[in-house]
């Protein structure tokens, strides 16, 4: 299960995060956000509260870098520890902008 809360502040959308982000839920959040990179120049995520991430997420994440490249970015925070060995161990920490 993925809870998820949007907040925006001028043209940065930001996206809270809570749960899996798997197989199962990626698709609703790829739903939600994807479309939101017409609308802002920067896309946060907070993965503060997120306790897992499959490769359906790591897929969203990188398409989400890729579509945001041109314009302010996408920036991933507060990744918890487990989630961060996840990122290193991919190549994906080499290649998103985490802080």
């Amino acid at each position: 299960m993925l809870n998820y809360e949007k907040k925006t502040e001028g043209s940065v959308l930001t996206v809270i995060l809570d749960g899996k982000l798997d197989t199962g839920t990626a698709p609703e959040l790829t739903a939600a956000v994807e479309p939101e990179t017409d609308n802002f120049d920067k896309i946060v995520l907070d993965m503060e509260n997120l306790k897992y991430i499959s490769s359906a997420g790591l897929r969203l994440l990188l398409s989400l870098h890729k579509k945001m490249a041109s314009k302010g970015g996408f920036i991933i925070k507060n990744v918890n520890e487990t989630n961060m060995e996840i990122l290193e161990f991919t190549g994906f920490a080499d290649i998103l902008n985490i802080e």
